[in-house]
């Protein structure tokens, strides 16, 4: 993954934006027409290729035709890589051209306030209609004075387990916290089942982790306010050295080198007992039930369940991946593009591509926990409401710009990273802590 170092984001911050159009919105959907304006323009929408494949399908044939008939846009789609959408976005705010619409991840919108549209009045109209947003989805798209982008949706994130493995070392049900999953992880790995997870630069599954894991432990970047930080604390220290131990009884620990991907195949070729992840692998052999099977020549996706991060000693947390479209304040064609989002956020059309995802994706609004889809799979059912309570990078304080650099900068990944690797606790919470200090000064 190219990474976007400190000198980039100053630049990134200072960089001037085009300024938003102010069209009001127009009742296209109502009337069934684009504007005469509209009529010709090109959208360009970037985001990333996505774990369910069928909804990539949808997009690229049926909603590109959709677009273009309900609207008169002509709706070019490009997908890439999830890690490679940053330094994309922050190229094209550099060179002043490039997507109309780009989907970010996670609370990257922050880092891009000065670049991008103001889209209010489209979001607060979607939120109106669905229920409201969640507040993970609201904090990272909206900083205090404009919506950054129009949330899109919350990839859940849950352990997916073997359930007969667990069964085998004495767990029936997921464990509750840390030390029943290092009990259990310690007997699995001793059979050559270990706990797989990623502990390196990718913007998924070691943020989703690894974040979680801190708080669980009382640690945290800084105060509520935002201004102090408090990384470098009793409990950051001792979340460090349960990692270390953790890391060395239970997991494979090919998974310093691990992206988003690598954790999937792991678990589908049966090497790994449970991983924290978006619920890709039991959609994936459900999918395919002749092609991924277990070591008994069952489908494998009838022994996979799914389960919540363990307890610490200061709760039990999660923190879902949510993705944001942000309108680029360099966009010839904001109007259009405007007209787009309003349209692809609608119900209607949005319900088509949340059917596509088949439990993957949550929406970011609370509607779509009603949705009878929840109630087709109930292996799927935990993922129904992780929208709920979830927190995010910054956590106690805001999600804002300074959280969205040090996620950026895998400082927090990086901080257990070093430690599992012989570092000191004591010493790579200092360096974390530095780290984190030079963003907020």
């Amino acid at each position: 993954m190219a990474r976007i170092h400190r000198r980039k984001f100053l630049k990134l911050s200072g960089a001037g934006a085009v300024a938003a159009k102010t069209g009001g919105m127009a009742a296209i959907l109502a009337t069934g027409r684009a504007p005469a304006y509209a009529q010709g323009a090109t959208v360009h929408w970037l985001r990333w290729n996505d774990f369910v494949p069928s909804s990539d399908a949808l997009l690229r044939n049926q909603i590109v035709a959709q677009c273009a008939k309900d609207l008169g846009i002509t709706l070019s789609i490009e997908m890439i890589n999830g890690n490679d959408i940053q330094a994309r976005t922050t190229a094209a705010i550099q060179s002043g051209s490039g997507p109309d619409v780009i989907c970010a991840l996670n609370n990257w919108p922050q880092l891009y306030a000065d670049s991008l549209v103001d889209v209010s009045d489209i979001a607060d109209k979607i939120g109106k209609d669905q229920g409201g947003f969640y507040e993970e989805s609201t904090v990272v798209a909206n900083n205090g004075k404009k919506w950054l982008g129009v949330p899109w949706c919350i990839v859940g994130t849950e352990n997916s387990y073997r359930k007969s493995w667990f069964e085998a070392v004495g767990y029936n049900k997921f464990p509750e916290t840390w030390d029943e999953y290092r009990d259990a992880g310690k007997k699995l790995k001793a059979k050559g089942q270990p706990i797989g997870q990623a502990l390196g630069h990718s913007f998924g599954d070691p943020p989703t982790f690894w974040y979680p894991f801190l708080w669980s432990f009382g640690g945290m970047e800084v105060e509520k306010d935002g201004k102090k930080v408090v990384l470098d604390s009793k409990a950051t220290v001792e979340s460090v050295k349960y990692a270390v131990a953790f890391w060395k009884d239970c997991c494979d620990e090919g998974g310093l080198a691990w992206d988003d991907s690598s954790n999937n195949r792991a678990f589908l070729a049966g090497t790994i007992s449970s991983t924290l992840n978006g619920a890709s692998i039991y959609l994936l052999s459900k999918r395919e039930p002749d092609k991924y099977q277990t070591e008994k020549g069952t489908p494998l996706y009838l022994d996979i369940l799914h389960g919540v991060l363990p307890k610490g000693s200061a709760g039990q947390f999660s923190y879902q991946l949510p993705h944001t479209n942000m309108l680029m304040g360099y966009s010839k064609q904001q109007d259009a593009a405007k007209k787009f989002l309003a349209w692809i956020h609608s119900k209607p059309v949005y319900q088509e591509w949340f059917d596509s995802q088949a439990g993957y994706s949550v929406g970011a609004t609370t509607v779509w926990e009603q949705d009878p889809i929840w109630s087709k799979d109930p292996v799927m059912a935990p993922f129904r409401t992780v929208g709920r309570g979830a927190h995010f990078p910054g956590y106690t304080g805001p999600a804002d710009r300074n959280a969205a650099e040090v996620l950026s900068k895998y400082i927090i990944i990086d901080m257990y990273a070093k430690a599992v690797q012989g570092t000191a606790a004591e010493d790579a919470v200092k360096w974390a802590t530095g780290e984190v200090q030079k963003i907020h000064a």
